[in-house]
């Protein structure tokens, strides 16, 4: 198979290869599948593996990134029915704690990561529904149902943000959304988002408090900030900082009684993660997921 790969560290130009690979197979082992990719799907947490950010090492000698896919189930192992030859899917978590992911035309995962996607749903956004959509769905769902609260989303473009935006939307709630420049706010969907704010206005802040003058009941955080806008007992869920070791405005949060949640994605519940691709093909087939974001 064509396949990309590296077998050291580095930056992408000095460490990826392209060429052939042996095809992948099931292995021997119960439940794992074979899909043959049509679209691979690549995040910021496949290019920090492969540059060893934070000081990891190389997991195996040699690695196949990206962790997301959509393709079609060529192949199936023992104890998969066979029926599952042949149906469209989208897969999660394939290089997550695996050598071989999705930047090669098939990939082996186990059965469960191989998620029927519908065939009116477009390759392109099954591939987005992996780290993103599962990450979106725990920042928006861990803390239980969001029906009736407001959420606020910072960052809506960009690829967890849009989705969050969007399944909180679908969950009830109604959603304040933040983007970085004036420019960018009328690429927010104004069917997801109630109300958006420009952060390089003079008050941001003040902005979101005139649409939720009690605070907002759920943030969800690309980059912990100071939050002054949280409600009493309200929830920071936060999946990525744009600084290593991030200050926190610790009495503010805790007079609020405020919950800090961190997400990685890897390691989220096994249940939780086949909750959040039951939930996000179920939103997806009626058309309450869309890319009206990035793919960042």
């Amino acid at each position: 198979m064509l396949a990309s790969w590296y077998d050291a560290q580095g930056p992408a130009a000095d460490v990826l290869h392209v060429g052939e690979l042996p095809d992948p197979v099931p292995g021997p082992g119960p439940g794992e599948v074979r899909v043959r990719v049509t679209v691979s799907g690549v995040n910021p947490g496949d290019t920090k593996k492969r540059r060893g950010w934070l000081g990891s090492s190389m997991p195996y000698p040699r690695v196949i990134p990206h962790s997301d896919a959509a393709g079609v189930i060529d192949s199936v192992g023992a104890q998969v029915d066979a029926r599952r030859v042949g149906q469209r899917v989208w897969v999660y978590g394939a290089q997550s704690y695996r050598p071989f992911g999705t930047a090669a035309q098939y990939t082996v995962v186990p059965d469960h990561q191989a998620v029927p996607l519908p065939d009116h749903l477009s390759d392109e956004l099954g591939a987005s529904l992996g780290i993103p959509g599962i990450t979106a769905h725990r920042t928006v769902f861990a803390d239980g149902p969001v029906d009736g609260q407001l959420v606020l989303v910072h960052g809506v473009l960009g690829g967890v943000g849009s989705l969050a935006a969007q399944l909180a939307h679908w969950a009830g709630a109604t959603v304040i959304a933040t983007v970085r420049r004036t420019a960018d706010l009328d690429r927010v969907d104004p069917a997801v988002v109630s109300h958006a704010v420009a952060l390089d206005t003079g008050d941001p802040a003040a902005a979101i408090r005139s649409y939720a003058p009690r605070g907002v009941d759920r943030i969800i955080e690309v980059a912990l900030s100071d939050n002054a806008v949280a409600a009493n007992n309200a929830v920071i869920a936060a999946y990525a900082t744009r600084a290593d070791r991030t200050e926190i405005p610790f009495w503010p949060l805790l007079f609020n009684n405020v919950t800090l949640r961190l997400l990685g994605s890897d390691d989220f519940p096994g249940e939780a993660k086949r909750q959040a691709a039951r939930d996000l093909t179920s939103a997806a087939a009626v058309g309450a997921l869309t890319d009206f974001g990035s793919s960042g």
